[in-house]
């Protein structure tokens, strides 16, 4: 089973990839992850990503996808992987169904994780977590039960992500509108599609997702 999980920075994705991981024996494929361990590799392609990147460039839609070709050639993804972060573009989608169909696969399932760009906001901007431990909290919805103790690890320190501001979160928000979100007439064409609702609780968004894939 080969699944591609859609959705704005902040909805959720890494969270269910890797219960659905858990679930089916799936690999989640993060691009990020990927970049970073093929220039650690050492390869030639690892060497020209990390040519590009020290230049500053974006990757090449054909280097992503030969990227992605190349890791889910390995043993580990046999039962299936799930795509966070690729495609961001329709050319890029384009690109990835020719491979896949090239390596006689598909993408079973598509599905986009919707949520409210102003809840979104108000989630990404009040997160925090400990220092120590890496526990995540958040000012209004998950705060520890002592206030500046962890629970997990009795920590003190806690820390924020410098890029979850609001002005950071809009404007990435405002790139996913304009760049990732027509890539979901694409998939609604070849009947692949579905949609979940990201602002139920995290479970309830685990459930909506294994109702899509057990067919249900």
């Amino acid at each position: 089973m080969n699944i591609n999980l859609l959705g704005p920075p902040g909805a959720g994705k890494g969270t269910q990839a890797k219960r659905l991981e858990e679930r089916y024996g799936l690999v989640q494929l993060s691009t990020g992850d990927m970049l970073r361990a093929l220039v650690a590799s050492g390869s030639e392609l690892g060497l020209e990503a990390k040519r590009i990147m020290d230049a500053g460039q974006l990757m090449s839609d054909d280097l992503m996808v030969e990227m992605i070709s190349a890791r889910i050639g390995e043993p580990d993804c046999a039962k299936g992987f799930i795509l966070d972060g690729f495609p961001r573009t329709t050319p890029q989608a384009e690109a990835l169904d020719k491979m896949l169909e090239e390596k006689g696969l598909q993408l079973d399932a598509v599905i986009e994780i919707a949520v409210d760009d102003e809840a979104l906001v108000e989630r990404i901007t009040g997160r925090y977590s400990c220092a120590r431990c890496g526990a995540g909290y958040h000012d209004e919805f998950q705060r520890p039960k002592v206030d500046g103790v962890c629970d997990s690890c009795g920590g003190s320190d806690f820390k924020r992500r410098a890029d979850d501001n609001e002005e950071t979160v809009r404007s990435r928000l405002k790139a996913y509108h304009a760049q990732t979100a027509p890539i979901l007439p694409h998939y609604r064409d070849k009947g692949v599609l579905s949609s979940v609702d990201g602002m139920a609780d995290i479970d309830e968004v685990t459930r909506q997702l294994e109702s899509v894939l057990d067919g249900g």
